[in-house]
């Protein structure tokens, strides 16, 4: 029994670090943008409105829709919006046309999410340094080069990985939500009065009495739930269990103390509605909240990279992305990645946004919409997982997202009239992933229909060549191939060239499933070919790390001894020609070649060891 609450509270202690730092960090400036563009004016009525959007947002996105209802849609116990993906997709697998159109769906909230990972450490770096104006207004023109430095810093830590830091996560968090549930109190004391806003009639009176200044602040509202994505992103880290009592026990009475703080504060001293955040700090405790906020900021900021090394992984294992070198930073947890190129294309274009619109209220713009349209594609994957998947009623499920889709569009239509002052910025983000994406999955299925055209039967082939067989030499030659039963073209050159064949042949086929994870019993299929060659499928879902020379070691009493010093791999890597009229447009099929040019060895994808062997020179035309 003690054994079992000490896990969960180290569990819920990691969730608070982890799963909570963006949201966490959304008083920052969620509250001072409501006012800082000048359409609600300070009244009593007005600021007790405001605080009643933000409790019942943060009631209905995060404690009902994700708490209750969408982390419930787990699969096999992992969450985000690639499990949520496949699980939707396959619940219609016999429905091609819906499948298709799902897919699409969650490709693009995939790519929204990569753009929010660009917009969530710019926004909440600068939050945190523009304390320093507070401080004394002579820092102003230094909080951009600050911000740049520090997110530097943290971008080129990403290859050291996160286990050594990650253990401080969770005390700092709890940290920050004691000390922002603090500074809230303080003000709630001189005047409680404020706490009457958590009766829903003040956001409806707000609303009806206000309608297009409501309408128009919900952007700004809705910046209190960013972040509510992580708690059925990471379920698969902590579990249902943690995430929830965290949020319930720590996470939503801190967030709610301290915008009622500043609630208080703004009736007081409308003044104050500059940065009430700051402003509500007393004068003694305003440097080390700069710097908790600035060690807050940059947790948010990890968890988000962090998912985003993931997702790239993910989306990279479902055939979205070409494949990169990923790294692994912990010998302990092997969902601790690092990625290269995601990990600088991120820092770039993090560097953009803040040069680009130097500070967070103007970044506040370009934050909400990205997040908000993908909230709206969680809904709808939900609804397929609930009715096709769970089977329950059409009513009964229209009516559990039909009342979240309405929320959730009203937040992306608010959000949507921000796109010219910066909303513009995470959506031709999304649109150019969304574009490549969509090209390498397309190129890749036109690429493997040409290969499958022209391709030799392998059980034909071996039998012909085995009719005359070539010299035979000790060892074993592992033949990477994407398709089953055909010859590999890295064969074909190492009989032209070399006129020699192993001892033992592997012809091995790596298939990635919609699932998670895929364990060691269901990892190897094995057909005997005759003469010690072997077909062998190797299975994995989008969580596993591929890993062929150790899945082959499975081999072994299989009649096929892996022996590493005597073993070769071989791929083949094609010269990809593009051509008119294959299927898609001109520009698509140069940008695949492209693609498909630039992209890194598989050997890093695959964890190959260093005695591969890679096969130039096949010209394919597509």
């Amino acid at each position: 029994m003690s054994s079992s609450k000490s896990s969960l509270a180290a569990l819920t202690l990691g969730a608070i670090g982890v799963v909570y730092g963006d949201i966490g960090t959304s008083p920052l400036y969620a509250f001072k943008e409501v006012f800082a563009s000048g359409h609600v004016p300070i009244t009593t009525d007005n600021v007790l409105g405001v605080l009643s959007l933000f409790f019942w947002a943060l009631t209905v996105v995060v404690s009902i829709k994700y708490v209750v209802l969408i982390m419930r849609a787990d699969n096999a116990g992992e969450g985000g919006l690639m499990a949520l993906l496949a699980l939707a997709s396959q619940t219609v697998k016999d429905r091609p046309q819906l499948r298709r159109m799902i897919l699409i769906l969650g490709v693009f909230g995939v790519a929204l999410f990569f753009g929010d990972g660009i917009i969530t450490p710019a926004i909440s770096v600068l939050s945190a340094v523009e304390g320093l104006e507070v401080i004394t207004p002579a820092a102003k023109p230094y909080v951009v080069p600050i911000s740049l430095l520090v997110l530097f810093i943290l971008f080129a830590v990403q290859k050291r990985g996160t286990a050594d830091i990650g253990k401080f996560f969770g005390p700092v968090t709890v940290l920050w939500f004691s000390a922002i549930a603090a500074t809230g109190v303080a003000q709630l004391v001189q005047n409680p009065g404020v706490l009457v806003a958590v009766a829903p009639w003040y956001a409806l009176r707000f609303a009806m009495e206000h309608y297009e200044i409501a309408f128009i602040t919900l952007g700004a509202v809705f910046l209190c739930v960013t972040g509510a994505e992580a708690l059925y992103a990471d379920m698969g880290h902590f579990g249902k269990r943690p995430i929830r009592l965290a949020w319930f026990a720590l996470v939503m009475p801190s967030l709610m103390l301290n915008y009622f703080g500043q609630g208080a504060l703004v009736l007081a001293n409308p003044k104050a509605a500059s940065n009430p955040f700051y402003l509500m700090t007393p004068d003694w405790a305003l440097i080390p909240m700069v710097v908790l906020a600035t060690m807050a900021t940059v947790i948010a900021s990890q968890a988000l990279i962090s998912g985003a090394f993931s997702a790239a992984k993910q989306t990279i294992q479902m055939g979205f992305l070409p494949r990169l070198s990923i790294l692994h930073t912990s010998i302990r947890d092997t969902g601790q990645i690092y990625i290269p190129a995601v990990n600088w294309t991120l820092l770039a274009g993090v560097v953009i946004a803040v040069l680009m619109f130097g500070s967070s209220s103007a970044l506040a713009a370009a934050y909400g919409i990205s997040v908000s349209l993908l909230m709206v594609i969680t809904t709808a994957l939900t609804f397929f997982v609930i009715r096709f998947g769970w089977g329950y009623p059409l009513p009964l499920c229209i009516a559990a997202t039909g009342f979240f889709f309405v929320v959730d569009i009203a937040f992306f239509a608010s959000n949507a009239l921000k796109i010219a002052q910066g909303g513009w910025f995470p959506l031709a983000i999304a649109g150019v992933l969304y574009m490549l994406m969509t090209t390498w999955k397309d190129g890749r299925q036109l690429l493997n229909e040409k290969l499958r055209a022209d391709a030799i039967d392998l059980t034909s082939f071996l039998k012909a060549v085995f009719l005359s067989p070539p010299t035979r030499v000790e060892g074993t030659a592992v033949f990477l191939t994407a398709d089953i039963g055909t010859v590999p073209n890295a064969m074909m050159h190492n009989l032209k060239h070399n006129k020699v064949l192993h001892e033992h042949n592997l012809f091995v086929t790596v298939r990635h499933h919609e699932v998670p994870w895929i364990g060691l019993d269901k990892r190897l299929e094995i057909e005997s070919l005759g003469r010690n060659c072997w077909q062998v499928i190797i299975h994995y879902g989008f969580k596993n790390d591929p890993d062929v020379p150790a899945a082959l070691e499975q081999l072994k009493g299989h009649g096929c001894e892996i022996e590493a010093m005597t073993t070769s791999y071989f791929l083949s890597r094609d010269v990809v020609i593009p051509t008119i009229g294959s299927g898609m447009a001109a520009w698509r099929e140069k940008l695949f070649a492209q693609m498909h040019h630039n992209a890194s060895g598989a050997a890093d994808f695959l964890s190959l060891p260093n005695n591969s062997v890679v096969e130039l020179g096949s010209k394919i035309e597509i």
